[in-house]
């Protein structure tokens, strides 16, 4: 598979100031899809602008009509999946057949934190991957059955209908976000697409050529887990959200080239950059950014 250009637009602006034109250019700039991250809130962005993602994806569905639309990622930090699946239908529908759903276990931010109960407190990582594990299989049967019918520890659906399903089939793809054994295991099982931000440990601290043994280790035990499962591992999209490892891929043209290729290299077959964003972690050259969209892939 040849490798893929995506980017993923922080939901920051009002529609009519700016939100729609963003997703508008990024279609004409080519990218293979479109992002937003569905969060309540998230970060240093928690106290400005910030929108709700499958309205803003209904909405850029509706002034695009070729590239892919998606979230990086949603998980059940606030979601239950009945209503998710009704919604993502609806998506798909209106998309005409143009969505992703990146998915995975959440973290310990405001998602986790802002809907809970008086004297809950928000779940441990053991817990979060815990309700994912239950999350997804329900999910993907919501979204190929007609009807379904479930009790588990802690989601239920009593004949919760999904009629017509999704315009894609059996059901839109999922792109499963996840680097340890449960989630591989997961994304070998459920997944179109596997994601992965790099190895958070070294982000920081780490060096490019660290961050890119991490990936491929990180490749190699999905390889694994889909092993066990008599899958091929090729089967699967290989994702990176990019903005969290050490390298700068946005720094120069040829910083981004060499970035891609190496990553290439190792199974990585869409590459998504965050639209650049003034005065936040995401501040980047906006002309460059623009190139390297229309100009890098050709290089590699």
């Amino acid at each position: 598979m040849s490798l893929r250009l995506s980017t993923v637009i922080l939901p920051v602006r009002r529609w009519h100031d700016g939100g729609k034109e963003r997703w508008q250019r990024a279609e004409e700039l080519g990218f293979h899809t479109a992002y937003t991250y569905d969060h309540l809130s998230w970060r240093t962005f928690r106290d400005g602008p910030w929108f709700g993602a499958l309205p803003t994806l209904t909405a850029a569905a509706a002034v695009t009509g070729r590239m892919r639309l998606g979230t990086l990622v949603t998980s059940p930090n606030f979601r239950h999946p009945v209503t998710l699946a009704k919604e993502l239908i609806t998506l798909d529908d209106v998309s005409n057949g143009r969505i992703t759903l990146g998915i995975g276990a959440g973290g310990s931010g405001f998602d986790a934190s802002t809907l809970r109960r008086a004297g809950e407190e928000p779940w441990t990582p053991r817990e979060r991957a815990d309700h994912f594990g239950e999350f997804l299989p329900l999910l993907d049967r919501l979204l190929t059955e007609d009807s379904v019918t479930y009790e588990g520890e802690r989601y239920a659906a009593y004949e919760a209908r999904n009629i017509p399903g999704c315009v894609q089939r059996p059901r839109l793809p999922f792109a499963v976000a996840a680097t340890g054994p449960r989630g591989l295991r997961l994304a070998a099982r459920h997944g179109q697409a596997w994601v992965t931000t790099g190895d958070p440990k070294i982000s920081e601290t780490g060096t490019p050529e660290q961050s890119l043994e991490a990936v491929r280790g990180q490749i190699n035990r999905l390889g694994a887990a889909c092993a066990e499962l008599g899958r091929d591992v090729d089967e699967l999209g290989k994702v990176l959200l990019t903005g969290f490892t050490p390298d700068r891929p946005l720094g120069s043209f040829d910083a981004f080239v060499d970035f891609a290729g190496r990553h290439a290299a190792l199974g990585i077959d869409e590459i998504v950059l965050h639209w650049p964003l003034p005065d936040t972690d995401f501040a980047a050259d906006e002309k460059l950014f623009e190139r390297i969209a229309t100009e890098a892939l050709a290089q590699l």
